[in-house]
């Protein structure tokens, strides 16, 4: 047996298998904003932010963070997982209302967030809306507004390098009720919580 195919036959550990195949972790103290206007897009392009060409599109930042554009006039600005979303964090303390139409969403307070990674992500989303969310029909960078388990749900494909990864953001206050179901739908693929810190490249 050749050293490479020794190393084939080492086991994931546990937390391994799990990101591999279906795992759910809480972002939701990870940095967050929306903003929208006629002016926005100017406004983040001025401090540096990349943005998507269309509506339901995202793009990654060169900081890992995201930038999601939900229509025409809004944005929503999702903080890289490494810092707790700093950056985001900043650029929110720091708009003041003036003459420009750029107006501040926050979205702290009011959207929980959850990350869905491994390969069965979107079989789990199937069980749950009926968005097609696989990745031959909701690619890396593609953003649906839906309905998933009866509630309203942001979901963003952020998943790179044969690492899938769904972002859903969805109502604060359904935050117990939509992780119990996005757990109890993950059962069928032995399925399982993961903490932040433990993400690859964390």
């Amino acid at each position: 047996m050749t050293s490479l195919q020794a190393k084939a036959f080492i086991p994931r550990s546990p937390r391994a298998e799990l990101l591999h195949a279906c795992a759910l972790t809480d972002l939701t103290e990870v940095a967050r904003v929306g903003f929208r206007g006629g002016d926005s897009a100017a406004y983040l392009q001025q401090r540096g932010y990349r943005l998507p060409q269309q509506p339901n599109q995202a793009v990654r930042q060169d900081d890992g963070g995201w930038v999601a554009r939900l229509s025409q006039t809004e944005y929503l600005l999702l903080g890289n997982l490494a810092d707790d979303g700093a950056r985001v964090a900043a650029v929110e303390a720091e708009w003041v209302q003036d003459a420009q139409r750029n107006y501040l969403l926050p979205r702290q307070d009011s959207h929980a967030w959850l990350q869905l990674s491994g390969a069965h992500g979107s079989a789990v989303m199937a069980k749950l809306c009926g968005v097609d969310l696989s990745a031959e029909a909701f690619p890396v960078g593609s953003v649906a507004q839906t309905s998933a388990a009866r509630i309203n749900v942001i979901v963003v494909n952020v998943g790179s390098d044969g690492r899938p990864a769904l972002q859903l953001l969805f109502d604060r206050a359904s935050q117990e009720y939509f992780r119990g179901a996005v757990l109890d739908a993950m059962d069928e693929f032995e399925g399982g919580w993961v903490e932040l810190g433990e993400l690859p490249g964390l």
